[in-house]
This record gives structure tokens, C-alpha cells and sequence, in this order.
């Protein structure tokens, strides 16, 4: 995805009062662990494993989408079930880089948990998260952060796409396919149709790799 240092802007614009202080970190989970919307409104507390500093982890256990009252098993507007691509009761563990450490703790310190230990709830009560509220608040950041052409054309249009920019980035850095898809909660198949044009960039990195490989060979 294009111009993900200013994504990392886009996540930190905190102008949009107190509403936007609060979504920072739901903005930041999605794009340095590559969380989907409907598993960032879940998350909690005890999800956490946090040093001070430095690389932490998310163990990710339910996801809450919001299909609508109509459409959902439950009658009410979110639904509650396990992982998407995942039974009931599996967990799915992604790493938590430091960057993504420090909002943490600060959003815990300014802005503590729900009654259950949700990070991310309405302003004022415990209630959902409502999409509106968190889409109505990146639509204000795109229109604070970036370039009346940017923020005329997709990037960065949706909330959804900050997950994107974290896959991508793990692919760009290198880290193997089946890896990304165990963090991102995708099968390989599905992860390299989707991000196939990250993956055929990496050919020259992996020549660079085997040549180096192939170097230590020779000296043994």
C-alpha cells in the first residue's frame, strides 16, 4: 500500500477531540498487527502481553462483527463468534512491536478498560464501539493528514485498509508467507492471491538471499 509513513500520521491525529484520543490505538492495532475491525472492538485487557517497552504480543481469542440486528445469530447488531478462519476456542498469537507497545499503554493509562475489559468502547458508557463513530473519526484524520488529491483518491480510504498496509509491510520486510498468513489469520492460499504483487517484489531480495546463502556454503 502507498505512503505508509502517512499512515502512521493518519493513526497519531488526535485533533477531533476526545472521541479521536480514544481511537488511536484501535487505529494502531490495525495497522502495526494487522488486526481486522470486528477483532480490534474485541479485544482486551487480558489479551495483552506487554513489557514496558519493546516487542510484545496479542493473543487473539474472539472476533464481534456487526452484521446487523437483522442478519445476526444473536438479534443483536454484533454478532460474537470465534476467529474468522478459525474453530471455536483456537487462538491466534501476532506480534506487538514496540511502536504498537507504547499506544497501548498510553490508551490504558488515559483512557483504562471497560467493565470487561474491552479496550475500545463508546465515549461516556461501556457500550460497542459504533463503526460509524470510528469511520466518521478516520475520515477526519484523512482530511487533516493528507493532500486535498489524496484524500480524493483510495488511499487509505477505509479503516480496513491500515490491516492491508500491516501485510504488506510484513511482506516487504521479509518475514515468510506462512508466517504473515498465521499472523494475519489468512490461509497461504488466500494471502498470496491477495497480495501477489507484494510477494513478486520480493525476487530480488530472495536472489540476494540465496547468493548469500550459497557464499556461506562454499566456505564450509
Amino acid at each position: 500500500m502507498e505512503a505508509v509513513g502517512k499512515q502512521g500520521k493518519l493513526i497519531t491525529a488526535g485533533e477531533q477531540g476526545l472521541t479521536g484520543l480514544r481511537l488511536i490505538a484501535f487505529f494502531g492495532v490495525m495497522y502495526y498487527a494487522g488486526l481486522r475491525p470486528e477483532e480490534a472492538v474485541n479485544l482486551r485487557k487480558h489479551n495483552l502481553l506487554l513489557p514496558e517497552e519493546g516487542w510484545g504480543e496479542l493473543i487473539l481469542e474472539k472476533a464481534n462483527p456487526a452484521p446487523g440486528s437483522a442478519w445476526s445469530n444473536s438479534g443483536e447488531r454484533r454478532d460474537p463468534g470465534p476467529l474468522k478462519h478459525r474453530e471455536e476456542g483456537e487462538i491466534r498469537n501476532i506480534p506487538c512491536p514496540p511502536e504498537l507497545t507504547r499506544l497501548l499503554h498510553e490508551h490504558l493509562r488515559m483512557h483504562g478498560t471497560a467493565a470487561d475489559g474491552r479496550l475500545f468502547r463508546a465515549v461516556g458508557d461501556d457500550s460497542d464501539l459504533y463503526e460509524s463513530t470510528y469511520y466518521r473519526t478516520w475520515r477526519g484524520a484523512r482530511k487533516a493528514v493528507l493532500t486535498e488529491e489524496e484524500f480524493a483518491s483510495p488511499l487509505a480510504k477505509r479503516p480496513y485498509d491500515l490491516r492491508h498496509a500491516a501485510v504488506s509491510t510484513w511482506l516487504n520486510a521479509g518475514v515468510p508467507a506462512t508466517q504473515v498468513a498465521e499472523w494475519a489469520g489468512h490461509s497461504v492460499a488466500v494471502l498470496l492471491y491477495v497480495y501477489a504483487k507484494c510477494i513478486e517484489g520480493q525476487e530480488d531480495l530472495a536472489r540476494r538471499r540465496i547468493s548469500d546463502a550459497l557464499k556461506e556454503i562454499d566456505h564450509i
